[in-house]
């Protein structure tokens, strides 16, 4: 979409147009003249011959010319999308015991682990990444970086521990993302925490005041459930059903501004966090383009110089 960053200069179109409706009335005018003489025949022998429709093609361009360079002078600009470089985005993965389900093959935490690293591959370059896992307790595994290469390896390092800690690895990410360098600004780095977890809160504070937590820092929470109700464990020799606390999860994403998903299999986490990938934060800039209306200028006002000399042997 075309704007412009100086609109009033657009008032110089009014002279162009002017300038065009004094041509077309010139030309009205001419044609009445020759209407009132009557003697058609001796007219045609008086007069040289014209040049016809030709006449107009050069004014025209000559005046779309005019109308480029108007243009131009309000500073015409498109919207362009670029990503945060302060944007950052902390990822905090389950790893408690409930996530050796194999109801998602292999088991729910080597399918988190896949899509989880394609994730961090397609995220902009610009942006800081960081990894939290959280069973008992919540860790900081990598601090908000750029090193895509290190958050990977700490993925592929994920180990499996008792208990569920939810509320606690929003805290843990929100005091990761408040330790990314200011870089001259006064406020948090815009940021986003995408928490993935496949069971109930069972330790740690409580998800509300995570939520609360969040909300007064302005860090939407995104939560992923993962698994199917179906899931079961081998814990202690006893086969455990581990269901998936969607409700919890959703109410926490809706308090935070956040979004809330549903990944009951490997192939919906990747489209998942494809999805988030592509919605993560980006800043409008606009970008000038007064050259391109420059040049059309320039074209058109070489076109109207080239074929008036061309056809009458006089710039017009």
């Amino acid at each position: 979409m075309i704007r412009f960053l100086q609109p009033w200069w657009l008032l110089a179109i009014v002279p162009v147009l002017l300038v065009a409706g004094a041509y077309v009335w010139r030309q009205l005018r001419r044609r009445d003249y020759a209407i009132r003489f009557t003697n058609v025949e001796l007219l045609k022998s008086l007069a040289p011959r014209g040049l016809g429709w030709r006449k107009h093609v050069s004014a025209a361009a000559l005046l779309l010319s005019l109308l480029g360079l108007a243009l131009a002078m309000a500073r015409p600009s498109i919207d362009r999308e670029l990503p945060l470089e302060r944007a950052t985005i902390m990822l905090a993965i389950d790893v408690s015991l409930s996530m050796e389900a194999s109801d998602v093959a292999p088991t729910r935490l080597e399918a988190a682990q896949v899509a989880a690293k394609q994730f961090v591959q397609e995220l902009p370059p610009t942006y800081n990444l960081g990894l939290v896992s959280f069973a008992k307790s919540a860790n900081v595994l990598v601090p908000p970086t750029k090193d895509r290469s290190a958050v990977s390896a700490a993925i592929d390092g994920l180990t499996l521990a008792e208990a569920t800690a939810t509320g606690e690895a929003v805290f843990t990410s929100l005091d990761a993302i408040r330790s990314v360098p200011a870089d001259g600004a006064n406020e948090l780095p815009p940021a986003r925490i995408v928490l993935l977890s496949d069971g109930f809160r069972t330790a740690g504070r409580p998800m509300e005041e995570a939520a609360s937590a969040a909300q007064a820092a302005n860090v939407p929470v995104s939560t992923i459930a993962f698994g199917t109700d179906n899931g079961t464990v081998d814990i202690g020799g006893q086969l455990q059903r581990v269901p998936v606390d969607r409700l919890a999860l959703a109410q926490l994403a809706e308090s935070t501004s956040g979004f809330f998903y549903e990944a009951a299999s490997a192939a919906e986490l990747k489209r998942v966090y494809e999805d988030m990938g592509s919605s993560i934060g980006h800043r409008v800039e606009p970008r000038e383009v007064t050259h391109w209306y420059a040049g059309f200028a320039l074209l058109f006002g070489l076109i109207a110089a080239g074929l008036s000399l061309v056809w009458s042997s006089r710039l017009p």
